[in-house]
């Protein structure tokens, strides 16, 4: 079956890159299981080793599973080609080391994951990378920031775990003024059904498919997608000899399947995180929700502007800082504290204890981490549910503090 570049978006997760014609009518993609693949002849070996000859000869540099999922993706990104690692952060060291050598410079936003925060400061500055943060929020000090040797732009969409968003537009209009400067940004939290990064100017996207492309919590996986050009450098540099973070074919496999029903996850956990983060705003115990669908959000309009929803993601800060969080927390029954997101299982967990604690205390408080801060990943559970569990947790918070304030 061939599908159009306009077909819908849930038919171009299902179909893309498939045709079960050539596989024995099997209507889900084979899991081809092998390390190598033999060769006809001598010589066909020879022309797919120098790139003459299309083929898979070894499944660290590319397999007939893993092509499926290449080119799935790039479609619903609306790029040229894609590449699939075995994690989140293998997709953003691969593209890096392909990129960058000693003497570059790279900009980035004041708010990152806290692996990717850790791989700018701890591993690209060893090797001679000078990165410089900038509040991205201003396109402007972008700008401010470059210099003739600022070689790559980089970003997350939505911020991890902040919620900041950044005008991907203005912000590649900048970078590209210098014309060997490479957008890089990690669309993770919103995923392509909520926002393409590409049509906006982006050159580069990544994605830890761990979280919502997979959807259920059970691999680690990572993705790319770019300009054939750029993705053939990243598989065979970055990729091949300098992460070697490939995925397995049924990680694929499992990816594949979860995004066959990325559409109607997606729109279950943005209609479920809109009905938290509009009860959260209304708890006495909460002093302040980030969620870019709320209108008291910091960067609304630009919400509305880039994201066709707002995700399943929420920042909250409580009344006390982090022992009011660290309360709160304990107290969720159905909820799971756990790190990761984008799960079908809601989780909670304080990103400066967790998945931040990369960051020193004075870092986080420069790049807008607070200690109280607490993210929420919002499930697929019946939203009663969840309401009914973080309501607990919160009205038991209310109630602790009304007993010290009344002793």
């Amino acid at each position: 079956m061939s599908i159009k570049n306009n077909a819908g978006f849930a038919t171009r997760a299902i179909h893309t890159g498939y045709d079960e014609t050539g596989s024995q009518g099997a209507l889900v993609p084979p899991v081809y299981m092998t390390s190598t693949f033999a060769f006809e002849n001598t010589d066909s070996g020879s022309e797919m080793f120098a790139g003459e000859k299309a083929g898979h000869f070894y499944t660290r540099i590319s397999n007939p599973t893993l092509a499926i999922l290449e080119e799935r993706i790039a479609a619903l990104e609306g790029a040229e080609a894609g590449v699939a690692t075995a994690s989140g952060m293998g997709a953003i060291t691969s593209v890096f080391w392909t990129l960058l050598k000693a003497g570059d410079e790279v900009i980035v936003d004041k708010t990152l994951y806290g692996c990717t925060f850790a791989f700018m400061r701890s591993g690209l500055t060893k090797f001679g990378i000078k990165i410089t943060h900038v509040d991205m929020t201003d396109p402007e000090n972008v700008r401010a920031a470059m210099s003739d040797k600022t070689r790559v732009v980089y970003f997350e969409t939505i911020a991890n775990p902040n919620m900041r968003m950044t005008d991907v537009e203005a912000i590649s209009a900048i970078a590209h003024e210098k014309k060997d400067c490479v957008v890089v940004v990690d669309n993770t939290y919103p995923t392509p059904y909520l926002m393409r990064p590409i049509s906006m100017g982006a050159d580069i996207v990544v994605h830890s498919a761990t979280k919502y492309l997979g959807g259920h919590g059970d691999l680690v996986a990572g993705l790319i997608v770019g300009t054939a050009e750029q993705m053939l450098a990243v598989r065979l540099e970055g990729l091949k000899d300098m992460t070697g973070s490939v995925m397995s074919p049924m990680d694929a496999m499992l990816i594949m399947r979860g995004m066959k029903t990325l559409e109607i996850r997606m729109d279950r956990h943005s209609a479920s995180a809109m009905e938290m983060a509009q009860m959260l705003e209304k708890h006495p115990v909460v002093s302040k929700v980030w969620y870019p669908g709320l209108k008291s959000f910091p960067q609304y309009e630009l919400a509305c502007k880039q994201l066709d929803q707002f995700s399943g993601m929420i920042a909250i800060e409580l009344e006390g800082g982090f022992e009011a969080g660290r309360q709160m927390m304990d107290a969720l029954q159905m909820i799971k504290r756990a790190v990761s997101l984008g799960d079908a299982e809601t989780l909670v967990q304080h990103p400066a204890s967790m998945t931040h604690a990369t960051y020193t205390p004075e870092e986080r408080l420069e790049y807008g981490i607070s200690e109280g801060l607490v993210r929420l990943s919002v499930g697929l559970e019946s939203p009663q549910d969840i309401m009914a569990d973080l309501m607990q947790a919160l009205d038991s918070l209310a109630m602790s503090n009304a007993r010290q304030a009344a002793e």
